[in-house]
């Protein structure tokens, strides 16, 4: 069974949240398995992280917030733990988290995502089932590919139900990360993370700040197209669908989209494929 989940963003603004309200409505009528909701640098975001969790949740399809260790306190985390089981929440991303402005990683208690892993269990048991993340082309911050590949191997082993990749846009660096961890004794599913193609400006610079390569002939036709934006969408819509067409084929267990708080671009992906 082909597993179906969208990541949402914490809005600053009642109106926000209202509209992301009503694309998670338009999202849940394709019924995902859950909804993530980003946590911003040290914790920034919490309140309104969890707002939206409640709210989601509240509306019948399970929240997964995601949960960062670095410059958040262990007596800040185990009491959102606390108040997310009381919520019923039984699912968490958890992840190592972008650092704060000014600050390093020995300012943090915990300060990598094995060892948030271990906390939760320690905390919580298997009360959550808990995602990590993957980076098929490294996470950015690696000394190489091979550290890359054991320090996701030590989140799997502290515990981590499943992982979600960060966004990429060539399906040989998934198979390639699958094969790969796969011989170092992997077994949990890993779900690839999906980006929609909408607005290539945007896309290039965050693309190149969290190490997501975007192919040379992908970024050459988008660039031929300057501010021709329904011929950007189109073009991305063609790119994505065939991707994904070509891991679910490949054996890949799911799709998980980012939205940016968008339901269209997903969806136009998700209605090619089923």
């Amino acid at each position: 069974m082909t597993t179906l989940s969208f990541e949402f963003f914490p809005t600053q603004t009642e109106e926000g949240t209202s509209r992301v309200l009503a694309v998670r409505d338009e999202l849940a009528a394709f019924n995902p398995e859950f909804f993530s909701v980003t946590y911003g640098a040290g914790g920034s975001t919490r309140g309104r992280t969890f707002s939206m969790v409640e709210a989601i949740q509240q509306r019948g399809i399970a929240a997964a917030p995601h949960l960062s260790c670095v410059g958040d306190s262990t007596a800040d985390l185990r009491d959102l733990l606390q108040r997310y089981q009381a919520l019923g929440i039984n699912r968490i991303v958890t992840l190592r988290g972008d650092l704060p402005s000014g600050s390093g990683l020995a300012s943090s208690e915990l300060r990598y995502a094995n060892e948030l892993v271990e906390f939760i269990r320690k905390e919580t048991g298997d009360h959550f089932t808990l995602e990590v993340a993957a980076y098929p082309e490294m996470h950015p911050q690696a000394s190489s590919f091979e550290k890359d590949l054991e320090n996701f191997v030590r989140k799997v082993k502290a515990g981590a139900d499943s992982a979600i990749t960060q966004y990429f846009f060539n399906a040989d660096s998934y198979f390639h990360f699958v094969d790969r961890v796969r011989a170092m004794g992997v077994d949990i599913p890993i779900i690839p993370g999906i980006m929609p193609i909408t607005n290539y400006s945007k896309l290039a610079r965050f693309s190149d700040s969290c190490g997501a390569e975007i192919p040379r002939w992908i970024r050459k036709q988008l660039e031929a197209y300057g501010d021709d934006s329904d011929s950007i969408v189109k073009f991305g819509e063609e790119v994505v669908t065939d991707m994904c067409r070509r891991l679910l084929d490949g054996g890949a267990p799911g799709l998980h989209f980012y939205t940016l708080n968008q339901a269209k671009p997903s969806l136009a992906v998700w209605k090619n494929l089923i």
